[in-house]
């Protein structure tokens, strides 16, 4: 069975996200600034469909965090489409040819039949919380890593839970004052440091988590099988 992971970009201040998100700006206020450190990189832009592109120890650090993923969870916001019911419209931010080219699994209270999409993405729709979610992933996975890809809601449950095995931050050099908070609730995760990297425009660390669920605070255990919001 292959490890759990999770990696996301997060500001000096603790956040992943900027306030005030919205389908027009899902990341909230200032919030893409955390991932323009990946725009530029080839290996980014292979995986999306684009040639050229930079060479450097990122894009090495991004060859090596998706090689051996083979399934993803998210949350519903991740996937994006707004709370509530599904609109039948929305197939997800990237298109008819997702860049995961893997089985995802989307953390929602809403049920949905599964999207099959070009490319090999199959968006796989959970309601019944994040350790279904992740029994889920690891069937599909095999021998292959799960990837948790987020958002930060998704994430929390899983750190609160101690369902992950590693947890890479891409520290990326800005201040976003508000937002969503990576820590927030989910008590001492138990985190050991196992590698820093230093790239051209952010520090890539690499935690061990050493399962210490945090039981009894307020993104405890007994939250975590809710689902994620939506």
């Amino acid at each position: 069975m292959g490890t759990v992971s999770c990696q996301i970009s997060m500001s000096l201040d603790g956040y992943v996200a900027g306030p005030e998100q919205s389908r027009q700006d899902p990341l909230g206020r200032g919030g893409m600034r955390l991932h323009e450190w990946l725009f530029g990189l080839d290996a980014w832009r292979e995986q999306h469909g684009l040639a050229g592109g930079d060479r450097n120890v990122d894009a090495e650090l991004v060859e090596e965090m998706t090689r051996d993923v083979g399934a993803y969870v998210m949350g519903r916001r991740m996937f994006g489409g707004g709370d509530g019911p599904w609109d039948p419209e929305w197939r997800g931010w990237w298109g008819d040819d997702p860049p995961f080219r893997t089985p995802v699994f989307v953390l929602t209270h809403h049920p949905r039949e599964t999207l099959v999409m070009r490319g090999g993405t199959e968006f796989h729709f959970v309601t019944d919380g994040v350790e279904a979610a992740l029994a889920r992933a690891r069937a599909a996975a095999g021998e292959k890593a799960v990837s948790v890809a987020g958002g930060a809601d998704t994430v929390r449950q899983f750190l609160a839970a101690g369902l992950l095995d590693t947890l890479q931050l891409h520290l990326v050099p800005i201040v976003l004052g508000a937002g969503e908070r990576l820590f927030e609730g989910v008590g001492d995760p138990g985190l050991e440091q196992v590698s820093v990297v230093g790239g051209p425009t952010v520090t890539h660390v690499t935690y061990r988590v050493r399962h210490q669920s945090a039981v009894g605070t307020p993104g405890g255990p007994g939250a975590v099988r809710r689902g994620s919001r939506g």
